[in-house]
């Protein structure tokens, strides 16, 4: 007997589920008159059925296999699409530096849309879910508009543009077909020599919160917007918290205070509605956060009730019985119970599963925190339209890294300048004579730090748009002349004025822990060098992923600029450095006096070299 709605009523089924689900306490929106066409059967691919109907309808279909695979999230480079479709999973990723060849927008378009492909060809045809690291800007993608970290957007106090960010960022990321985006990080880095640090808007919750305005930026009016993606709210909780810095570490902290600085930005996000939240390596009081069922499970989505879907970092489940290598029983069971809903098991997916099939199989797992998972993870793909529009939107391709979102960065980088020093060096006077220095002048890769093209980033021309040297070359204009040698090689007094661009080279997390010194290195200290025995004017510009170690050198220089990690828009920068704009980025990371200092926060007592909020600007002539 063949069940089939008539046109242009609801179903009788559909009746009966809704009745159902409302005695199970689900809260539903009627379905329309015209709810169920012919053309949309079954239920699950109606889209004018409220989604949790869809939801229930899809789950009874499925197998505990098509469930569990849902639960899980592989590499590309681990998982061709067929092989992901046969394994059911429900997510697949590129990690950093995980990209198709040639590195293009087409080319991940074409990439994305295979496994789109080969998903909707399995029984029930469930879209997968491909995610990205695009934390600033789709960085891993050649010729994207690479932005600020947020280091930088912190400095610049302007919420509606780190929203504008955020919307920017979606549609280059939908351009290239993924729906869904992790980030962004809302720690709050307690301590500069953490490599993570750069990812932090600030050390205080109220930085954290003022920007989780990219969360409405990313997601838009809704997750199925024209260019919107899946936000991911992370790490939770208290990676920024951790003793002496140390990524992956132990937050040796009291619950008061976990909830006092690192909790308030998780909550302002799941009230911006926030699809996801990712848990962090790091371990709170000796207990590892992916195993942590009070801080999942009964914090998360009971106290701040957050319905959406709770996803594990890189492998962050290996980690549970302290040794990072071998996926056991033990782990998948902890993690599973503890709340998490989805895995990223970038090359353990298989493994995963039998492992996860087993333990519900002998009641270790319950059937009810299985379902739990699907239900959400389900949610966010219907609710992102998937079902609907699985494949990639090439019309944005058109914008892709193009003039109107790189004027959005361009703005971003400017307004992140923080003065911290000025004995009347700047602004540079167009029409001046200039040298500029330094092995952060003329290097997109440096000034766009870790996270670019590939997970730690890496030095050169690795991408598209202006250094720092162009910029100034550009906003100088012709009536300027400018000379650049990067060691400072063939400054003399004829100059008006010296710029040294100088400070840290690339890196992302693990890599990027300065435990034993936060000081500029030999090569930087003779290029400034160089500039100051000709005694004109040393300006110097640090590109930085946080706060350096630079009190004993700051006498000897006129002027200094903080650039943070400026992006692929170096004009930015050249354009506080003429005064076209002035400085007006102010500290949201206390600058120690030296290292031994370390951690410094706003409100320990501890004397700052810079305390935060600190930022000058030029005064009127």
């Amino acid at each position: 007997m063949s069940l089939r709605p008539r046109a242009g009523r609801p179903s009788r089924l559909a009746g009966v589920l809704v009745s159902g689900l409302l005695l199970t306490g689900a809260v539903l929106t009627p379905a329309t008159a015209s709810a169920a066409p012919d053309s949309f059967w079954p239920l699950y691919k109606n889209p004018y059925l409220p989604t949790q109907l869809r939801v229930h309808d899809l789950m009874n279909r499925m197998t505990l296999d098509d469930k569990i695979g849902q639960m899980v999230q592989a590499e590309r480079q681990a998982a061709t699409p067929q092989q992901a479709a046969d394994l059911r999973l429900g997510s697949i990723l590129s990690g950093g530096g995980s990209v198709p060849t040639p590195n293009t927008p087409a080319a991940w378009a074409d990439m994305y849309d295979s496994y789109q492909k080969a998903a909707l060809a399995t029984p029930l045809g469930i879209p997968t879910l491909y995610g990205v690291d695009a934390v600033h800007g789709h960085n891993n993608v050649h010729g994207a508009t690479i932005f600020p970290h947020n280091v930088g957007l912190g400095a610049a106090h302007d919420p509606k543009l780190v929203e504008k960010i955020g919307k920017v960022t979606a549609s280059e990321v939908r351009a290239t077909g993924p729906t869904w985006n992790f980030a962004p990080c809302l720690c709050v880095s307690r301590d500069d020599r953490w490599g993570r640090a750069y990812e932090s808007f600030g050390e205080t919750p109220k930085d954290a919160i003022d920007n989780a305005t990219v969360v409405n930026g990313l997601q838009g009016r809704s997750l199925k917007s024209k260019g919107s993606v899946l936000a991911t709210a992370k790490h939770y909780v208290g990676d920024g918290g951790t003793t002496a810095g140390d990524d992956q570490g132990n937050a040796e902290i009291s619950e008061a205070e976990l909830r006092k600085i690192h909790l308030p930005p998780f909550k302002e996000a799941i009230q911006r509605g926030a699809g996801s939240v990712m848990i962090s390596f790091s371990s709170w009081n000796g207990q590892k956060a992916h195993g942590h069922k009070y801080l999942i499970t009964d914090v998360l989505k009971k106290e701040l009730r957050f319905s959406g879907l709770v996803v594990s970092d890189w492998n962050g489940v290996h980690q549970l019985n302290g040794n990072n290598d071998d996926l056991t029983a033990d782990e998948v069971r902890e993690s599973v119970n503890a709340g998490i809903d989805l895995f990223m098991e970038p090359y353990d997916a298989p493994k995963f599963i039998s492992l996860l099939r087993t333990e519900v199989d002998e009641g270790r797992v319950a059937g009810s925190r299985i379902d739990d998972a699907n239900r959400r993870i389900l949610t966010k793909k219907f609710e992102s339209g998937l079902f609907e529009k699985p494949f990639a939107d090439r019309s944005l391709q058109k914008d892709f890294g193009g003039a109107e979102h790189r004027a959005v960065a361009r703005e971003a980088v400017k307004k992140s300048q923080v003065l911290l020093k000025n004995e009347g060096a700047l602004p540079i006077k167009k029409g001046s004579k200039v040298f500029v220095a330094g092995k952060n002048a003329d290097d997109i890769g440096n000034q766009s730090g870790g996270w670019t093209i590939t997970w730690q980033g890496s030095s050169g021309p690795i991408t598209t748009g202006t250094t720092i040297l162009q910029g100034i070359q550009q906003v100088g204009g012709a009536n300027t002349k400018v000379t650049y040698d990067r060691e400072g090689d063939g400054a003399d007094k004829s100059y008006d004025v010296a710029v040294a661009v100088v400070g840290e080279t690339p890196y992302a997390e693990g890599v990027g822990d300065r435990p034993d010194g936060l000081k500029l290195d030999a090569e930087d200290l003779a290029t400034i060098a160089k500039l100051k025995a000709t005694g004109v004017p040393v300006v110097v510009v640090t590109v930085s992923g946080r706060p350096l170690d630079i009190t004993s050198e700051l006498p000897g220089w006129n002027a200094l600029l903080a650039a943070w990690l400026p992006g692929t828009e170096g004009a930015g920068v050249a354009d506080v450095l003429f005064g076209d704009h002035k400085p007006s980025g102010k500290l949201t990371f206390s600058w120690a006096q030296d290292f031994s200092q370390l951690p410094i926060n706003v409100g320990d007592g501890k004397k700052a070299l810079f305390p935060y909020g600190y930022g000058l600007t030029y005064k009127k002539k």
